[in-house]
C-alpha cells in the first residue's frame, strides 16, 4: 500500500469512527426498542461492519442510511431464522398423537421395574391422585412410612432415567 492509499484508508477509517461514536448509541436504541438489547448491540456491529467500503463523507442522511441497514440486517437475519425452522420442521418425523413418547415408554419399564414396596405408593401418589393419608391408610401404612417409600420412588426413578 503506497502512502497516499494509507492516508485515504486512515480518512475513511476516521469518518467511520465518527460516524460510529456520533450514531451507535442512537441505532442502538432504535433497534432494542424491536429487538431487544443483545440482539441489537450485534446488529449495531454489524452495521457499521456492512457501511464500512462507504465514505462517510457521501453519506447525506446518516441515520436514515444506518437505521435501513440495520433494519435490512434484521429482516435477512429472521427470514434465515424462519427458512431454519421450515428446513427443521419438514426433516422431522411425523409423530402420531396416538402413539406412546419415548419418555412415557420409559418412565413405564422404571416403573415396571421399581420395588414392589415402592411402586404401590409411587402409583398410588402420582396416577390415583391419593394423598399420603389416603395412601397410608389404604396400604394399612404409617404416613411417615408412605413418605418414606415414595422418596424411594422417586430417587429410583431419578437414577434409572438420569436425572
Amino acid at each position: 500500500m503506497t502512502e497516499a492509499e494509507h492516508i485515504g484508508a486512515d480518512a475513511a477509517d476516521d469518518g467511520l469512527s465518527r460516524l460510529y461514536r456520533r450514531y451507535a448509541a442512537w441505532l442502538n436504541r432504535r433497534l432494542r426498542a424491536r429487538i431487544g438489547s443483545d440482539a441489537a448491540e450485534d446488529v449495531v456491529q454489524e452495521t457499521y461492519l456492512r457501511i464500512a467500503p462507504h465514505a462517510a463523507d457521501d453519506i447525506r442522511h446518516p441515520k436514515a442510511f444506518l437505521l435501513t441497514v440495520a433494519m435490512n440486517l434484521v429482516r435477512d437475519e429472521h427470514r434465515r431464522e424462519v427458512r431454519r425452522s421450515r428446513a427443521l420442521e419438514r426433516h422431522r418425523p411425523a409423530e402420531s398423537e396416538n402413539a406412546p413418547q419415548i419418555d412415557q415408554i420409559m418412565l413405564s419399564d422404571v416403573i415396571a421395574a421399581m420395588p414392589q414396596l415402592y411402586r404401590d405408593v409411587f402409583v398410588l401418589s402420582r396416577f390415583s391422585g391419593m394423598t399420603y393419608p389416603e395412601i397410608a391408610r389404604t396400604l394399612g401404612i404409617s404416613v411417615k412410612t408412605v413418605e418414606w417409600r415414595m422418596s424411594r420412588a422417586l430417587e429410583y426413578c431419578a437414577s434409572r432415567l438420569d436425572l
